[in-house]
């Protein structure tokens, strides 16, 4: 009876609805019970076993399916449910990162693109405003009163740099002097304890040339000191001025190159395509304006500024050269002191352990 029912078992063929049902069997009721258990529950082969021989059969004949090498076969929603589902791990938090960093990469790239573009149209338009206004084809925005103080400064800095150069100069011709009438007191000094003879001259050359070697000391310290706040004065304090009116120039450049490129675009088409370009070039416009407009009041704050500490440096350092020339000059060594004294000129004492100021020239 049971070989019976498991050959009918084994070819039957289970009717199923538009529902997805099964249909009614008509055949022994503990066989659809088995069959209906085994369709609703979803066999799972690493958890069933396999039958060998007939229904019921003995123990022998089963054969155990931890055996059987593959996957088991399982409907599991919850399986697809979490492949629909986006992924919430470590794998996502380190995917989401990355996708972050190449967002930020991609923007920083896309900002430098812009940069480079930028540079590119604004060199272009700076280029053929300056090679128009050099052939005579373009125009330029120029204050006529500011130009002649920035020409007068640009001259004045030449022949400031003039007065450096011969004031170093003179440095090092009378420190050569002061070297030579150093040795020749020595030697004066040195023959005066050899020569019975003549020991009074040559002790009363030596003196003097000892003492014009003090004094030519101070008188080196003073023109020294008149060259470094010349030199400050000339390539720091004038120096930065330039460079605020090398901007000035640029900002005017820039300026006209941008206003030469509006008043082209207002002569062509008025259509909607055009107005759009006409109204960029406005944008970009008040933009150069603006920084023009603020450069220029910039430059002649600066060059207000300038003036007047040129004066009040030049006034006490001309002061100082010509005391300490006229003072040295004049053999008054407690003049040429005193002048030291007034204007704050140290100079550091012999034998000191730092090189002295004649051996840095």
């Amino acid at each position: 009876m049971a070989d019976s029912i498991m050959s009918k078992a084994a070819t039957m063929e289970i009717p199923i609805n538009s529902n997805g049902d099964t249909g009614t069997l008509t055949e022994d009721e503990s066989l659809e019970q088995d069959l209906q258990q085994v369709m609703v529950s979803g066999p799972n082969l690493n958890e069933t076993s396999i039958v060998s021989g007939g229904y019921g059969g003995p123990a022998g004949g089963i054969i155990p399916t931890s055996s059987i090498k593959g996957p088991a076969i399982r409907y599991n929603p919850e399986y697809l449910d979490r492949r629909r589902a986006p992924a919430s791990g470590p794998g996502s938090s380190n995917h989401q990162a990355s996708n972050s960093t190449e967002e930020v990469s991609r923007g920083v790239a896309v900002e430098k693109l812009d940069s480079v573009k930028k540079w590119g149209i604004n060199t272009y338009k700076c280029t053929k405003q300056m090679f128009s206004e050099k052939f005579g084809r373009g125009s330029r925005t120029v204050d006529l009163e500011l130009e002649a103080q920035i020409e007068l400064l640009r001259d004045t800095k030449s022949k400031y740099e003039n007065i450096l150069r011969l004031a170093t100069a003179l440095i090092s011709h009378f420190q050569s002097m002061v070297q030579t009438q150093q040795a020749l007191g020595d030697t004066f000094t040195d023959l005066s304890q050899k020569s019975p003879e003549l020991q009074d001259e040559f002790g009363y050359n030596a003196e003097t040339q000892k003492l014009l070697c003090k004094n030519g000391e101070s008188l080196l310290g003073a023109i020294s000191f008149f060259v470094s706040s010349v030199d400050t004065l000339v390539n720091k304090t004038m120096e930065d001025t330039l460079m605020t009116i090398k901007h000035y120039e640029n900002a005017r450049l820039e300026f006209d190159a941008y206003r030469s490129d509006l008043e082209e675009m207002s002569l062509g088409p008025r259509d909607a395509a055009a107005m759009v370009r006409i109204e960029m070039a406005q944008h970009d416009y008040q933009i150069h304006r603006d920084k023009y407009e603020r450069l220029r009041s910039d430059v002649t704050i600066k060059l207000k500024f300038l003036e007047e500490n040129k004066v009040k440096v030049m006034h006490k350092q001309l002061l100082l050269f010509h005391n300490a020339i006229s003072a040295y000059f004049a053999g008054n060594q407690q003049q040429l002191e005193q002048t030291l004294i007034q204007f704050n000129v140290k100079l550091k004492p012999p034998g000191s352990d730092k090189p002295s100021w004649l051996e840095e020239q």
